[in-house]
């Protein structure tokens, strides 16, 4: 992976900038006593062999017992490696179909080089696509703390030496990367299975979108559009959670080099698969180049994948999963760090819905590869970190590549191949990172800034006030949105009702902003990243439902939404305020139906957004 000039171009990097310095200092000195026991905790998990020796006859026999004799004999050996597979494979989701023959792939690839690899457990993978809008959206956020339960469980049979990690989408990787944290000791490394390829122009579906919440097009019209934009095997091509999650995870060294998007079912694809496979044997107790995930992942390595993050214009929701996979870590990171990066971390790419451009145009443009080096032209990314490919971050401007059938590695694009997807470090989009933290009266919140124009980026509009997002269809219908407003929907935290995603109120939304109308979101649920052109800030912390000041906003208070300074302010005096009643509606309906009913008492355990809204006490 280091190709003949690959030294010289390192000349070029820049000391590292004095404020990704004072916020990673920062992060170090507030996780110190944390990071110390995790790093202890991970410690006493080691074995001086492979894992499974520590087991009795009976527990080995049990844990071999359907394996093939081949396996087996290497398994009573007690050098080979155990491999563990987790799997969030299903064959709904079209990210996550393509893995189905990763198993017997990888445990191929394993035998190459004497080791054994075992499915150790499936863990569920849900799509917000499917269930937007719907009561099983609100199983989605807590389904990211039952992945890391149930991905857990498998590894907790003890039997293995490394873990390799096949999930793609929202909470699934984050969960995982939760699950891989707490058994720390193990080495661990992250498969993608990459993007379908581009159907139907994001902005062409948008269009139709906002036609049919007008009435101008019917269900099959919409449907139409919506099935040409997902119409494969692969990842959705916008820039929401699931990309924004294998940008992240690869800026952490936690995939291979360039492999985040690279397309399903390809040469390449299988080539990368199996190398993630020999790499992690690579990396265990008894290779002579330990590194579990536990040391990997350090306060350096969360600090950068938040930069990528802002650079990049990412999801939202990973000011949330952030906090919560750096917790599993012992390390303490908050909305301050993401605020204070964004002020010199400056936003180099466009795609959907930050620009017009897919996942597979910003892939094409240089992608993943060129925007580490863009960064390190500047010092905005720390180099000196561990990954699954070695020692430094430099190692991810390299693209992967087939040289005579066999993977290989070279410089990725030393430039941008279409500067309207990525720009030059010295003349970028925004000099703010996409993401912004809103601070004020109503608590604290975020907002992904990188597709709102800077027009509408400071709202100040009398409130319109919902309890559910599904009583604003009506009013939009009726015409009572038709005027400069700011739409607020409460009581959807996480332990209100699990803080779903509210994407279908963005096409109403949007219809009010193309007539000409100041118009802004508030709520303390989520948006992911596609938000859009409506300024919204979303996660508002404290949630309605637990005393935040969100629940005394009454029709026709003021409120200032200001994307560019950061203010969220409900313009009501304090005197009035505190003369207010506050009346929880009845959210019994929250805990049945859809299985909700199984995650009521999960639900009241849920922190705050900014504290990662997660129900394990790590």
């Amino acid at each position: 992976m280091n190709p003949k000039n690959h030294d010289q171009f390192q000349n070029n990097f820049a000391a590292l900038n004095e404020t990704v310095q004072q916020v990673t200092e920062r992060i170090v000195a507030r996780s110190q006593i944390t990071r110390r026991a995790y790093l202890k905790k991970i410690e006493a998990a080691k074995s001086q062999t492979v894992h499974r020796a520590q087991l009795a006859c009976g527990n080995l026999a049990h844990g071999f017992a359907a394996c093939q004799s081949e396996d087996k004999n290497l398994l009573k050996n007690m050098v080979h490696n155990d491999i563990a597979i987790i799997t969030a494979y299903n064959d709904m989701l079209s990210a996550h179909k393509p893995y189905e023959d990763y198993p017997q792939k990888i445990k191929a690839a394993l035998h190459t080089v004497g080791a054994v690899g075992q499915v150790a457990g499936g863990v569920p993978a849900m799509c917000d696509g499917v269930t937007q809008g719907q009561d099983g959206m609100e199983l989605s956020l807590l389904s990211r703390d039952v992945i890391a339960m149930s991905a857990a469980v498998g590894l907790s049979h003890n039997m293995f030496d490394g873990a390799l990690y096949l999930g793609i989408c929202d909470k699934i990787v984050p969960g995982l990367t939760m699950a891989a944290l707490s058994f720390g000791h193990l080495p661990a490394i992250f498969v993608p299975a990459g993007p379908m390829t581009s159907g139907l122009p994001n902005k062409e579906k948008v269009r139709i979108r906002q036609l049919y919440a007008e009435g101008k097009v019917d269900r099959n019209a919409l449907l139409e559009a919506e099935a040409a934009s997902y119409h494969s095997m692969g990842t959705c091509t916008f820039y929401g959670t699931a990309n924004s999650n294998q940008m992240v995870m690869e800026a952490m060294g936690l995939h291979l080099p360039g492999s985040s998007f690279v397309h399903p079912d390809t040469p390449l694809r299988e080539a990368l698969t199996e190398a993630a496979a020999k790499q992690i044997v690579r990396l265990t107790e008894n290779s002579g180049n330990y590194l579990p995930i536990g040391q990997l992942v350090d306060e350096k390595v969360i600090v950068n994948g938040i930069i990528v993050l802002l650079a990049t214009g990412g999801s939202t929701n990973l000011t949330m999963h952030l906090v919560a996979m750096a917790r599993a870590a012992g390390i303490m990171i908050n909305w301050d760090d993401f605020s204070q990066l964004s002020q010199v971390v400056p936003l180099i790419a466009r795609i959907y819905p930050n620009g017009p451009a897919d996942i597979n145009q910003f892939q094409a443009a240089g992608g993943l590869a060129l925007i580490i080096r863009e960064l390190l032209k500047k010092g905005l990314i720390h180099r000196d970190v561990n990954t699954v490919a070695g020692f430094g971050i430099e190692r991810y401007t390299l693209e992967p590549w087939l040289n005579e059938g066999k993977l290989d590695w070279r410089e990725g694009a030393i430039q941008s191949l279409d500067k309207d997807v990525i720009a030059d470090i010295n003349t970028p989009f925004s000099s703010h990172g996409g993401t912004q933290v809103m601070e004020g009266n109503l608590g604290r919140a975020v907002m992904k800034t990188s597709a709102v124009p800077d027009e509408n980026k400071i709202i100040e509009a009398p409130a319109v006030v919902f309890n559910s997002q599904h009583d604003i269809a009506a009013k939009f219908s009726a015409g009572e949105l038709n005027k400069d407003c700011v739409v607020v929907v409460r009581y959807q935290g996480p332990q209100a009702n699990g803080m779903p995603e509210l994407h279908k109120l963005m096409p109403p939304l949007g219809v009010l902003m193309d007539k000409g109308y100041k118009v802004a979101l508030v709520t303390d649920g989520r948006l992911s990243g596609a938000s859009g052109k409506v300024p919204a800030a979303i996660h508002v912390t404290p949630e309605a439902v637990n005393g935040g000041l969100l629940a005394k906003v009454q029709d026709g208070d003021i409120i200032r939404v200001n994307g560019k300074t950061g203010e969220l302010t409900l313009l009501v005096d304090e005197q009035t305020l505190e003369a207010r009643q506050t009346e929880i509606p009845d959210l019994s309906a929250n805990n049945s139906g859809c299985g909700r009913e199984l995650f009521v008492n999960l639900r009241r355990h849920l922190s705050g957004a900014e504290q990662g809204a997660c129900c394990i006490d790590f």
